[in-house]
């Protein structure tokens, strides 16, 4: 459970791209800390500063094994969700609900966000705050800065996390968290941590490792930041009609509730917020398997998490903590293989299609592409890719 963790977190995506990288990256190692080093004398820190700064810094091989083999997320929504949502977490969600209550209404009071939305991250993210990681962050930073895959993503917190130890916010020899570089109760980023980083305790410090209530405020300043609608539902399962239209369905694809009901989607409780909100209807499994109404609130999932498996799952891990019943695993055909997924991503994309990357992920890109080619071949477009799919677009067995 511990490894599986670990992988969850690694794709964070508060990350902020920028267009390239700061210092260029590969070569030797020892070259790249010194280009790191004068970038950071360049911005006006002391060279005493950078240098007790860099003085530890070591190139890690398993963080750059870690980052190639996330295959976790190649699993379904219903692989990944069993996996995760497990009846520990569950009792230890309540348990951690019971003890925190005080600080999870006060998020709820500063920024609308429900408990079971904080919970589910914090036990996705750590188990609630027990397993945090143990790779030296400075470490993991820099040994994914220098790598050329995604520099542009890890660079600009090296020195966000050198000018937290500028102000002796960070030790760069025992600061240690997730592989990729993220630290604390919820998982941050260096840079984030800058930007969103709150005293909640007023202890004169910001301690997302050891202060539940800098923690979760944290949190909630970023879901904030990014467009958090107070006290708007995310997530609630519904029961979708044969006769839909599938081509109407999926994220981004939003209707007031009041068109969905008409079209006989119904909630699956029978229990409706005000039919003036918009919603799209997600089919993580397509038309044969759950199905939710994704509110605006669910787009912020997908800023905190780029893996649509891991921002579904944590929306539905945010009801199941709130009490709501396990979701509808309905019928749906078994995922393909990884094989069968990068043929069909190579095929989308000789087809003219934009998949992200041939990487065996059923992600938002590569549904989109599935959806287009079904709808265009007379398939139901519900966005799961079948074998009906894959023979229809070439594929020889």
């Amino acid at each position: 459970m511990k490894q599986l963790l670990l992988a969850c977190v690694a794709v964070l995506a508060v990350f902020k791209p920028v267009s390239a990288s700061i210092v260029p990256c590969g070569g030797s190692f020892e070259s790249f800390v010194e280009a790191v080093r004068q970038e950071g004398i360049n911005r006006g820190h002391a060279p005493a500063t950078v240098d007790a700064f860099l003085g530890s810094a070591r190139h890690d091989p398993e963080i750059i094994r870690r980052d190639n083999r996330q295959g976790i997320f190649k699993k379904s929504f219903i692989e990944f969700s069993t996996l995760v949502m497990s009846e520990h977490r569950m009792v230890k969600g309540k348990e951690f609900r019971q003890k925190h209550g005080i600080e999870l209404a006060a998020v709820y009071d500063r920024f609308g966000v429900h408990p079971g939305v904080l919970l589910a991250f914090m036990a996705l993210e750590t188990d609630y705050g027990v397993v945090q990681g143990d790779f030296n962050t400075l470490n993991a930073l820099m040994t994914l800065s220098h790598d050329c895959r995604r520099p542009e993503l890890f660079q600009p917190h090296v020195f966000a996390a050198l000018q937290l130890f500028g102000s002796g916010n960070f030790d760069p020899a025992t600061t240690k968290g997730a592989w990729a570089g993220e630290i604390g109760m919820i998982q941050m980023l260096p840079e984030d941590i800058l930007n969103f980083g709150t005293d909640a305790d007023a202890d004169g410090r910001v301690d997302l490792q050891n202060s539940v209530a800098d923690a979760l405020m944290t949190a909630g300043r970023v879901l904030n930041s990014f467009g958090w609608r107070p006290r708007d539902p995310w997530l609630i399962e519904v029961l979708v009609p044969d006769s839909l239209d599938w081509a109407e369905t999926g994220p981004g694809k939003r209707k007031p509730l009041a068109q969905w009901r008409e079209m006989g989607v119904s909630t699956r409780s029978g229990k409706w917020p005000s039919l003036s909100l918009e919603a799209a209807i997600l089919l993580p499994h397509g038309r044969l398997g759950p199905a939710f109404f994704a509110f605006p609130n669910f787009d912020i999932y997908l800023e905190w998490n780029r893996s649509f498996v891991y921002a579904t799952t944590s929306a539905f891990f945010a009801l199941l903590l709130t009490g709501e019943p396990l979701y509808l695993s309905g019928t749906a055909p078994p995922q393909l293989s990884d094989d069968e997924v990068k043929w069909l991503q190579t095929r989308l994309t000789e087809l003219g299609h934009d998949v992200g990357g041939i990487d065996g992920i059923i992600g938002a890109m590569t549904r989109a592409a599935v959806q287009h080619e079904q709808k265009r071949l007379g398939l139901p477009a519900d966005a799961w890719p079948t074998r009906e799919l894959l023979v229809a677009t070439g594929f020889a067995q």
